[in-house]
Formats: structure tokens, C-alpha cells, sequence
């Protein structure tokens, strides 16, 4: 039987020092509406998943929270079969969390994104309008516009003349694009928190330029009534000699004054060997070079992404950090940022140099799949299964996709409401899980038999060989209805669809954070002014 705690101990372990891996097992829409402060999202659906890209250690103290509705349950069984081996339950789930009296945070990154709203009160993040920068471009004034976010994400839309600057390259690339004193430097992202920090990037490197963070980003612009470029592939330039000469001064001067750890190859060796503590390995490099040559077992994750995500590298607050690079510049930036959040990070000294053997990009890792034993249909034998009506096919992938694309007649289903499909499905039929590929519909194998007593199948290759096999599919219709997507966060979706109102919304929930920070009580955030 799984240990279950309640909210009150629950709230005295998060701040008590160990190691704690705090994994919301809901799915994504759910865990957008309102989770607590730092569990990390580990949908049921996708549970093994998450689990490989997440946990390091499989002792690692660990509770699971749910809406009290049996899915953590669900998931410790799944999570013991795994080999994990301290494993509790939040008795109540987050209703429980929310009737105790604790705060109730909406969104995703929460804790990325309140720290960047906290730096912003501490730090006086200076910034400017959208229709401030647009009197600036008509006066021709001296200036560069640097967008933090991914460059994926700059292509979709960015500021007219911006350049992708992701932020934990402005440090190491900023004298290229900026080696003028005089020229002004505008930091932005789609909203807040990535043109904040990168505006303060910046400024706690010291360096001379006039440096803003465009208030409201992207989002901003558009509110404003500006138009946005869409498919820029502006980039950032390389680094000359004396452009790498003044980055690392200024990243030695940022280790100095932010109290930055560094360590050493044989260190980190030992650290993967200890028991006792988690240990991520990151390499804060572009996906290029990471690619090019890395530690074995470094796991890619940008620099500016991991500050604006942490809960998307890291699953155990309190783990050990080791950040790597091959100049120690871009380490440092994010390092010098996850001292200030309370994390216990290390920068890799003297970056990783010849050690940096592995290439390429591991392959997702899912904990357990290969254990998970099913009979399989090719697309063409479940097409004439269908067609005789000796087979159900149940759609496993994610409830946009099912709308968009399913096989003719699928039902629609989701890991951790098996349960309650399997008694709506037809009797005497053959229920054949799919999914695009396999990887989702596997999982749920063992779900869907525990549910049913009817033969449980595979389809071979997923949906991706059903087209790929000439074989036609539909639109679903409407259906599942918005109100039974439990796997989709509408919260964040509508602001990329164009909504205005969903992006002042947006803006609005950013900038209410601190106050629920403070409400929180546990972030132990400490912001070091310049």
C-alpha cells in the first residue's frame, strides 16, 4: 500500500532541505488550471516517459498528486512495477492542497515565470512600450531588438529587425551585435518573462549599452497594433576573437559577483555514482552543437529555455546541476540566473574540451515499454477488422489530433479514463489501441486490459502506417467536446491563436505572481541586484 501524506506534511517537506520530486500525474490541461508551486508535470498518459526524462534516481523521495480521484494511485502501482522505491501519495490530491488553505497556482513553468516577475520587482528591470520601440525605429534611432525565446519559436513571429538571440547566448554575442556603447539593446520575448531576464542578462553582465526589456513582448506589439514578421531567419552572428575576449571577462566578473561553483570532470564522475543525491547533467549549448560533441550522457537543454522552464529538465528539487558548455560564457549566464532560484548548480570548468564524444541526439527514452507485451494488427488486417465488425479501434493520441485525424468510427481515449470507455465500447469486438506512432497506445495496453475483458491489440506502426498504407481518415466532428479534453490547456493555447483578450489575460496573470509567490511562502528566491 502506498504511503499517503496530508497537505500540512506535505508543506513541511517541500522547504525541508532533501531531495523531493513532486510529480503532477494529471494530464496537461488539468495541471494548467491549477497546480501547486513546484510539482513538476508528469501526465498518467505518459508517465514512463516522463519518468526517463525527469528522475535520475529511482530512490529519490517522491509524491504524486492528483485531483484525489484514484489516478496517483494509477501511477504509484505503475511507478513501483518501474523499480521505484519511495514513492507516497497526496491524500486528497490538489483539492486537498487548496482546502488546507495553500496557494493554487494556473499556468505552466510557474515558478520560471514568477522568478522572472520577482526580478523584476527587486531589480528594477527597466523597459519600454511597444509603441515607445516603434518611435524608435521611425527616428532611426541606434539600436538592436533581440528576441530570447528559441529560434522556433522567433520563426513563428517576431519584432520587424529583430534578430533570435536566444538568452543564454547574449552574454557570449551581444559585443557582435552591439559593440557600440551608444547603441540601445531591446530584449524581448512573446510576453514578459524571457524579455525580462534577458534585459537583465545584460545588465548584471555590466556591460555599457542602454539595455530595456520590451514590456509585454510579442503580445505587446500585436495589442499595440504593429505587425509582426512571420518565417524571419535572422540569426546570431558568430563570435570574433575579441568578441569571445570580452564575453568571458564579463562571465568571470559574473561567477565573482553571483557566487558561482564550479567544478571538475572527476567530480561529476563521483557525483554519478553517488546513491544518495540526483545529479542532472545539461549542456546549455544550441541543439548544433550539442549535437557536434557532448559528455556522454549530458542531456541537451538551452540555456535560456532551462531558465524559462526548469520543470522540463529537472524533476527532484534539491538535485545536484552541473551545467556544461565549451567556453563556460553560456554555463555561467544560466548558472548565475539557478543560483538566484535556489538551485544547487555548478558550471563545468573549463567546459567540456575533448570530453565531448557523444554525438547526435539520444532517442526518447521510455522506462518500461519494451516490457509491455501485445499482440499487433497490421493497418490493412484492423481495416477488414473494421469492416466486419469484429474490432474497435480506440485513438490513444492527443484529443486535437483525434479531432483532426482518426481512423473512421475510433473512439477517442485517454490513459487514465480507461476505465470509464471500457464500458461504453461495443461488446465482443476486439479493442485495438493506436496512437500516431506507438509509443501512447502501448502504454495504455495494460490499462485497457485491466479495464476489459475483450482482446486487447496494437495497431502496427500506429496511425502514421495507416496513412502511409493509402488507408483514409476523418475528422471527429466536435468531439471529444472541450469540456472532456482534459489533456489540452486552453489557458495558453488561445493567446497563440490570435486572441487579444486571451493575451491580456495572459499579461495580466504574469504580473499577478509575486503576490501569490509571497502568499506561497516557499520559492526561497533571492534576487542579487547589480
Amino acid at each position: 500500500m502506498t504511503k499517503r501524506l496530508d497537505a500540512q506534511s506535505l508543506k513541511t517537506m517541500i522547504t525541508d532541505g532533501e531531495e523531493i520530486a513532486l510529480l503532477d500525474v494529471r494530464e496537461d490541461g488539468q495541471f494548467g488550471e491549477g497546480h501547486l508551486l513546484f510539482t513538476v508535470p508528469a501526465p498518467y498518459s505518459v508517465l514512463e516517459m516522463r519518468l526517463a526524462a525527469l528522475m535520475t534516481r529511482k530512490s529519490v523521495r517522491t509524491v504524486l498528486v492528483d485531483d484525489g480521484d484514484g489516478v496517483a494511485e494509477k501511477a504509484a502501482a505503475r511507478m513501483d512495477d518501474l523499480g521505484f522505491t519511495n514513492v507516497s501519495i497526496l491524500d486528497g490530491g490538489v483539492p486537498a492542497w487548496a482546502a488546507a488553505g495553500y496557494e493554487i497556482f494556473k499556468g505552466v513553468n510557474v515558478p520560471c515565470k514568477a522568478f522572472g516577475e520577482v526580478v523584476e520587482h527587486a531589480a528594477h528591470t527597466p523597459s519600454i512600450s511597444a509603441e515607445e520601440l516603434n518611435a524608435m525605429f521611425e527616428n532611426n534611432e541606434d539600436l538592436v531588438v533581440v528576441d530570447g525565446r528559441t529560434p522556433e519559436e522567433y520563426k513563428r513571429m517576431s519584432i520587424p529587425n529583430g534578430i533570435s538571440v536566444p538568452n543564454a547566448e547574449l552574454v557570449y554575442r551581444i559585443q557582435e551585435l552591439a559593440p557600440s556603447p551608444d547603441t540601445t539593446v531591446v530584449v524581448n520575448c512573446a510576453g514578459r518573462t524571457r524579455s525580462i531576464i534577458g534585459a537583465q542578462t545584460l545588465i548584471n553582465a555590466k556591460i555599457p549599452n542602454k539595455v530595456v526589456a520590451l514590456r509585454a513582448g510579442t503580445m505587446g506589439w500585436n495589442l499595440a497594433g504593429f505587425e509582426l514578421d512571420h518565417g524571419a531567419t535572422r540569426r546570431y552572428p558568430e563570435v570574433s576573437a575579441d568578441g569571445m575576449k570580452v564575453a568571458q571577462q564579463r562571465a568571470a566578473d559574473m561567477v565573482a559577483r553571483y557566487n558561482i561553483r564550479k567544478t571538475n570532470l572527476s567530480t561529476v564522475e563521483k557525483w554519478r555514482d553517488d546513491p544518495s543525491r540526483s545529479l542532472y547533467l545539461l549542456d546549455v549549448r544550441d541543439r548544433a552543437e550539442y549535437e557536434a560533441g557532448h559528455l556522454p550522457g549530458a542531456v541537451h537543454a538551452p540555456g535560456g529555455q532551462l531558465v524559462q522552464a526548469t520543470d522540463a529538465w529537472i524533476g527532484t528539487k534539491g538535485a545536484r546541476v552541473v551545467l556544461t558548455d565549451d567556453t563556460e560564457i553560456r554555463a555561467i549566464t544560466a548558472a548565475h540566473w539557478m543560483v538566484q532560484m535556489a538551485w544547487d548548480v555548478y558550471v563545468l570548468e573549463g567546459g567540456i574540451g575533448d570530453a565531448g564524444t557523444e554525438t547526435g541526439t539520444p532517442p526518447r527514452a521510455v522506462l518500461g515499454i519494451d516490457d509491455i507485451a501485445v499482440d499487433t494488427m497490421t493497418p490493412q488486417e484492423l481495416s477488414q477488422a473494421l469492416d466486419d465488425g469484429t474490432a474497435v479501434a480506440v485513438d490513444m493520441d492527443l484529443s486535437g489530433h483525434y479531432r483532426d485525424r482518426r481512423l473512421p468510427g475510433a473512439h477517442w481515449g485517454i490513459r487514465p479514463r480507461l476505465d470509464r470507455l471500457a464500458a461504453e465500447l461495443p461488446a465482443g469486438k476486439t479493442v485495438v489501441l493506436y496512437s500516431e506512432h506507438e509509443t501512447r497506445a502501448r502504454l495504455a495496453v495494460p490499462d485497457m486490459r485491466a479495464a476489459t475483458d475483450a482482446p486487447v491489440v496494437l495497431l502496427a506502426g500506429g496511425r502514421e502506417a495507416w496513412v502511409a498504407a493509402g488507408l483514409p481518415t476523418e475528422a471527429s466532428g466536435g468531439t471529444p467536446p472541450d469540456s472532456e479534453r482534459i489533456d489540452f490547456l486552453f489557458f495558453v493555447h488561445d493567446r497563440h491563436d490570435g486572441n487579444e483578450q486571451a493575451m491580456r489575460d495572459y499579461l495580466s496573470w504574469e504580473e499577478a505572481l509575486p503576490a501569490q509567490i509571497e502568499n506561497d511562502g516557499d520559492a526561497g528566491f533571492t534576487v542579487i541586484t547589480p
